[in-house]
C-alpha cells in the first residue's frame, strides 16, 4: 500500500504540533507573579478602583472653579398686550400699540464660591486621603495575588513530584513482577508472592492515575489564572520555585505593622473620616460667593437691553440647618469611631498571623529535616530488606511494605520541602514585604 506524500506531510505536521501541544513550560515564580500583576482579573479590577478614586479626587477638585452658564431663548408671542408705565403714556395714547410677537433673550452668568466653611478644602482632603488609601489597598490586593501564585506553584511542584516518584517506582515494580514471573514459572517462589507484586503494581497505578489527575487540574487552573493557553503544560523546577536564600526573615510584629498595605488603607480611610467630620461641621457656617453675570434681551418693538452686566456677593445661610446639622456630625464621628475600632482588630489580627506564620514556618524547617532523615532511613531500610530476602531471611511482605516506605519517605520529603518554600513566603506576606521581593516597581 503506497502512501500519498501529502498524506505523509499531514500526518508529521499533525504528529510535529502534538508535540509541541505537549512540550513543557518551565516559568520562574517571579516570572509568573508579574503576569498575574498585568493579566489577571483581580489585578485588573485593583488598578480600575484606583483610577475611579483619582477621577473622584479631580472632579471634587474641579469644584474649586467658578461654575460659568450660558442659556439662551426666543419665544414667539401671540397677541401681546404692552401696557407701558411712563410719564408719557397719556400723551401717546392716539398711537396704535406696537406689534409685539417675539422675545430674545440671552445670558451668561458665573459664580464662584469665596467661603462656605471649609467645606470643599475638607471634601478634597477627603478625596485624597480615599485615593492614597485605594492605591494601598491595590497594592494588597497584588500581594494576595502573588500570594496566591505561589500557593500553585507550591501545589504544582507537590503534584509534579508526587507523579515522577511514582512512576520511577512503578517502573522498578514491575521489573519486580518481570523477575517474580520467572522465579515462580521454575518455582522458586510461591504463586501468592508474585500477586502480591502485581497488586502492588495496581495500586501504585491507582495512585499515579490520582496524582496525574491532581497534576491536570492545578496546570490547568494556574493557566486560566495566567491568562496563558490552555494547553500549555508548566513545569516547576525547584530552582524557578525557590530563588532565594532563606536568611535574614523579618521577625516580629513592628516590621509587619510597618510595611502591611490593608492597615494603611485602613489608616487612611479613617483620615478621610476625620475629614468628613470637618465637612458636615462645614454646615454651621454661612456660605459666601461672588456673582456676576451678562445679559442681552430684545422684546421685538418695545425695548432692547445691551450689555447689561453685573457682579457682586451672594450671601446664603441655611439657619434651619443648624438644629438638623446635629445628627450629621455624630454621624460622621460614629463612622470615624467605627473605622479605629476596625484599625484596633486588624492590628491584633496581622500580630497573630505574623506570630502564627513564624510558627509554622519553623515547623516546616523541622520537619523538612526529620524526613530528609528519614528518606535516608527507608532507603537504608530497603537495602538491608533485599539483602535478607535475597537470601531468605525476609518473606515478600517485608519486601514489599519496606519499598513502600521508601516510596513515602520520598514523597514526604519532596512535599516537605514545597511546603517550607511556601511558608516562608507566607511569612513574608503577612510581615508586608512580598511585594518587594519580587519588585513590584518593576511593572
Amino acid at each position: 500500500m503506497k502512501i500519498n506524500s501529502f498524506t505523509l506531510l499531514g500526518i508529521i505536521m499533525i504528529w510535529v504540533s502534538s508535540l509541541e501541544a505537549q512540550t513543557k513550560t518551565s516559568l520562574k515564580l517571579e516570572e509568573a507573579i508579574h503576569i498575574a500583576w498585568n493579566k489577571s482579573n483581580e489585578a485588573s479590577l485593583a488598578d480600575t478602583k484606583v483610577t475611579t478614586k483619582a477621577l473622584e479626587l479631580q472632579s471634587m477638585k474641579n469644584h474649586a472653579y467658578p461654575d460659568l452658564k450660558a442659556s439662551g431663548q426666543y419665544q414667539r408671542l401671540t397677541n401681546a398686550k404692552i401696557d407701558l408705565k411712563t410719564t408719557n403714556s397719556t400723551a401717546s395714547n392716539s398711537e396704535p400699540t406696537p406689534a409685539v410677537n417675539q422675545l430674545l433673550l440671552g445670558q451668561i452668568n458665573t459664580s464662584m464660591p469665596i467661603f462656605n466653611g471649609f467645606k470643599l478644602k475638607n471634601n478634597i482632603k477627603a478625596s485624597e486621603h480615599l485615593f492614597k488609601a485605594e492605591q494601598a489597598s491595590a497594592l494588597q490586593s497584588k500581594e494576595v495575588i502573588a500570594m496566591k501564585v505561589i500557593t500553585f506553584y507550591a501545589r504544582l511542584y507537590k503534584a509534579q513530584k508526587t507523579v515522577d516518584l511514582i512512576t520511577e517506582n512503578i517502573k522498578s515494580a514491575q521489573q519486580r513482577v518481570a523477575d517474580f514471573i520467572q522465579l515462580e514459572k521454575n518455582g522458586l517462589i510461591p504463586r501468592n508472592d508474585l500477586l502480591k507484586s502485581q497488586l502492588q503494581v495496581s495500586k501504585l497505578q491507582l495512585s499515579l492515575d490520582s496524582a496525574t489527575s491532581d497534576l491536570n487540574t492545578v496546570n490547568y487552573e494556574l493557566t486560566q489564572f495566567l491568562k496563558l493557553d490552555p494547553q500549555t503544560i508548566l513545569e516547576v523546577k525547584e530552582q524557578d520555585f525557590a530563588n532565594f536564600e532563606m536568611k535574614g526573615i523579618p521577625l516580629g510584629d513592628q516590621i509587619a505593622l510597618k510595611n502591611r498595605k490593608d492597615l494603611e488603607a485602613l489608616q487612611l480611610a479613617e483620615k478621610a473620616s476625620l475629614d468628613q467630620i470637618k465637612v458636615a461641621q462645614s454646615n454651621y457656617y454661612p456660605s459666601l460667593s461672588l456673582v456676576g453675570g451678562y445679559t442681552i434681551l430684545d422684546l421685538k418693538n418695545v425695548v432692547t437691553v445691551q450689555n447689561a452686566m453685573n457682579i457682586g456677593v451672594g450671601l446664603s445661610y441655611d439657619l434651619s440647618g443648624i438644629l438638623k446639622n446635629g445628627t450629621a456630625v455624630k454621624l460622621a464621628k460614629s463612622k470615624a469611631n467605627e473605622l479605629k475600632e476596625n484599625e484596633n482588630l486588624l492590628t491584633d489580627y496581622i500580630k497573630i498571623q505574623v506570630k502564627r506564620a513564624s510558627e509554622e514556618y519553623e515547623l516546616s524547617q523541622k520537619q523538612e529535616h526529620v524526613y530528609k532523615e528519614a528518606v535516608n532511613q527507608a532507603t537504608e531500610n530497603y537495602r538491608i530488606i533485599k539483602d535478607k530476602y535475597d537470601n531468605g531471611l525476609a518473606d515478600t511482605n517485608d519486601l514489599l511494605e519496606a519499598d513502600v516506605e521508601q516510596l513515602a519517605s520520598k514523597i514526604n520529603q519532596a512535599l516537605s520541602r514545597a511546603n517550607s518554600i511556601q511558608k516562608y513566603y507566607a511569612l513574608l506576606s503577612v510581615s508586608g514585604q512580598l511585594n518587594q521581593t519580587f519588585n513590584l516597581s518593576k511593572i
